[in-house]
């Protein structure tokens, strides 16, 4: 079967609590035209419970990838939008379901694999999982009762992302064929950044730049600078580099004081 604009989507769970909500989110994506679901920790999953809710959605749960942290619900992701009522200190980008839906889709069309993130029923995403995202989608309820079911922000944003592709369809926009590229020049996936922050991290460390100031914070504002400049898999190559000389510099002037 020839692939659809469908296929660059996956609904991320993350820590969910009631296994009803999964099956009730996966019924929701599935009616919007959705399949691909990805739970990360879930607290009990496979579930009867999650079968009864999902409604006759059993291909989306047979289906469904489990893994242990959010960085392994994005691997092979290169684009994701972190569902979230409110910022948590977190400073991306802040969207609404229908300009999310808009991004998401102009990145399917460039070929690119797209996560949809939601967090635990009680306390959403938290500040380390939405800093992975390269924004943040707020679902604009009212002030004084903003909270959504888990499977109800699932339904939303997979009725905008469909009504938008539908929209597109209606209009008779032709749709390009992704152009063959170098794999280096394709934004680098989740996985291959993380991996650049753990190196960034250690080296920072290495070179004792902190010096009293919050390692935290400063590694916050720099997920923000590279998410938004969406590196290319050649570029961090490059990045690696030039942390690995500078560890290197370090190990030698540690050594000479010693």
């Amino acid at each position: 079967m020839a692939p659809t604009p469908y296929d660059h989507f996956r609904f991320v769970l993350v820590r969910t609590s009631h296994s009803g909500n999964i099956g009730s989110a996966a019924r929701a994506i599935r009616t919007m035209g959705f399949d691909r679901l990805t739970l990360v920790a879930p607290n009990r999953f496979p579930d009867p419970e999650a079968t009864a809710l999902a409604a006759g959605a059993d291909d989306v749960l047979a289906n469904a990838v489990v893994v242990d942290d959010v960085v392994g619900g994005l691997a092979g992701t290169t684009f994701a939008l972190g569902l979230s009522a409110r910022r948590r200190g977190v400073n991306i980008p802040e969207l609404d379901p229908r300009e999310g839906a808009a991004q998401a889709i102009a990145a399917a069309r460039r070929g690119e694999q797209v996560a949809l993130v939601f967090g635990n029923e009680r306390t959403g995403l938290e500040n380390d999982e939405l800093s992975r995202c390269h924004a943040m989608v707020r679902i604009p309820s009212v002030d004084d009762f903003s909270s959504l079911n888990l499977s109800q922000a699932v339904q939303v944003v997979a009725y905008e992302i469909r009504t938008a592709l539908l929209a597109e369809q209606a209009q008779a926009a032709p749709v390009a064929e992704p152009a063959e590229v170098d794999p280096d020049e394709v934004p680098a996936d989740a996985e291959q950044v993380e991996r650049f922050f753990t190196h960034l991290g250690e080296t920072l460390d290495d070179i004792e730049f902190h010096k009293g100031r919050s390692p935290t914070t400063i590694m916050l504002k720099l997920r923000k600078l590279f998410l938004r400049a969406r590196p290319e898999l050649r570029e961090l190559r490059i990045l690696h580099g030039i942390l690995a000389d500078a560890q290197r510099m370090a190990d030698m002037a540690h050594k000479k004081g010693d």
